[in-house]
């Protein structure tokens, strides 16, 4: 199986139990994400790990313009839309 097959995608985008995730909230949805998957990690900057992500969900990167990026004290990140206040 190449990292490209269906199957292996869906493995390593949904085991969250024992690896670091990006938990994704995007069109009213919202799913895990490995990082490993996204080929991203704790360092790497906001602008890189957007656009793995619109590259992840077939995306344009533009789509990601108003999220911000949480990172976690556990390795995880959250990637949700700017929170809008009055």
């Amino acid at each position: 199986m190449s990292t490209n097959d269906p199957a292996t995608l869906y493995n390593l985008a949904t085991d969250n139990g024992t690896v670091t995730v990006l938990h994704l909230r995007f069109q009213g949805r919202s799913r895990d994400i490995a990082l490993e998957a996204l080929g991203v990690n704790a360092g790497t900057s906001d602008a890189d790990i957007r656009n793995a992500v619109a590259q992840f969900v077939d995306v344009a990167l533009k789509d990601f313009d108003h999220t911000v990026i949480e990172r976690h004290g556990n390795g995880n990140m959250t990637l949700r839309p700017e929170a809008v206040f009055g």
